[in-house]
């Protein structure tokens, strides 16, 4: 077992397999070759490489598969795969199109473009899963809890209230993080767009619009962007998490929740633990850990930083993984609540 989302055991606990396709190697693959299509096919229309090569590139790309043993061991010799990336459709474009593959892009406009095209893919997915999660358990009588002790009588409803309107928020976040996190990343080798004179903001609308992402100014080394999406990932599963919280709370009680299903103990044939409950509390506390490295990796040296890049890398897909599992453990124990309150 490396990571608990893929696990061969723990994925039936903590998966989603469909949030797993799209963050997978091959969409990682299919969005970067996606940017160079769209790269070169701007260029060639605004004249800045000649419209054959831009076809050319564009008709190789559609059936391209790359060699990727070749991609690991060019990862492992240069840090990032694309060097190794271009010089295979390079290769495969052939001359006299060659030299024009990539031009005037640099490794991190790829990489975190590709990223970006597949983030949105798997926010679309959560918003939907967040809009189907419906709770709505009645008006039946319940006894308030503060610092966990009895207070006094509610319903059922107010409870719901503090699971149901975070969702709400959430969703209304959603939409302005959107605009501010789908854009595209495009400053060529240290995000001046050397090669284009004056032509680069053009260039640079251009891909964006084949992209169906926003413009915007480069920000190799301006991560503020990634921090708010993790900061929304842990938003959702934080809200998700108080929902678990209070539901295995309310299990342990005994006479406050009717839930089918539970997990069997080895030891005890008569207990039913509330798993799903305490998954999302478990899933919840892991992106909150994973926040802070977020954070960290704001911290650029100068125009570009290999160290905070990679420390992306490694945390934004688990972060989205988790809260990809988040929503569907959710929908489960939703379903498996029959009653709340007396």
């Amino acid at each position: 077992m490396i990571a608990a989302f893929d696990s061969p055991l723990l994925s039936g606990l903590l998966g989603d397999e469909k949030m797993a396709t799209l963050l997978g190697v091959e969409a990682e693959l299919a969005t970067m070759l996606q940017f160079e299509k769209a790269l070169a096919d701007a260029e060639g229309a605004l004249g800045i490489v000649p419209a054959a090569a831009a076809s050319a590139i564009g008709r190789v790309l559609d059936n391209f598969r790359p060699d990727i043993s070749a991609l690991r061991d060019g990862t492992a010799r240069d840090g990032v795969m694309v060097p190794e990336l271009v010089r295979q459709i390079r290769h495969a474009v052939g001359e006299p199109h060659s030299e024009h593959v990539h031009f005037g892009a640099t490794s991190q406009d790829v990489i975190d473009t590709a990223m970006i095209l597949r983030i949105r893919a798997c926010i679309d997915l959560l918003e939907e899963r967040l809009s189907a999660l419906v709770v709505a358990f009645g008006d039946r009588p319940l006894m308030a809890r503060t610092r966990m002790q009895a207070a006094i009588p509610i319903s059922v409803a107010d409870r719901v209230t503090s699971w149901r309107e975070p969702l709400v928020r959430h969703h209304e976040r959603l939409q302005s993080m959107r605009r501010s996190v789908l854009v595209i990343q495009f400053g060529g080798a240290v995000g001046t767009l050397e090669k284009f004179a004056d032509k680069g903001a053009a260039v640079r609308a251009a891909v964006a619009e084949r992209l169906s992402l926003g413009d915007a100014p480069q920000w190799h080394s301006q991560r503020d962007r990634i921090a708010e999406l993790a900061n929304w990932l842990s938003l959702v599963t934080g809200g998700l998490g108080k929902f678990g919280q209070d539901i295995a709370l309310m299990a342990q009680a005994g006479d406050e929740l009717q839930l089918a299903g539970g997990g069997s103990s080895s030891a005890m044939a008569h207990k039913r633990n509330p798993i799903d409950a305490e998954m999302l509390v478990t899933l919840a506390r892991y992106n909150a850990v994973q926040l802070s490295g977020t954070h960290h990796a704001l911290v650029h040296e100068q125009e570009r930083s290999g160290a905070a890049w990679t420390l992306e890398w490694l945390i934004l897909p688990q972060m989205l993984m988790a809260a990809g599992a988040s929503t569907c453990v959710a929908d489960r124990l939703l379903s498996n609540i029959t009653a709340i309150g007396a």
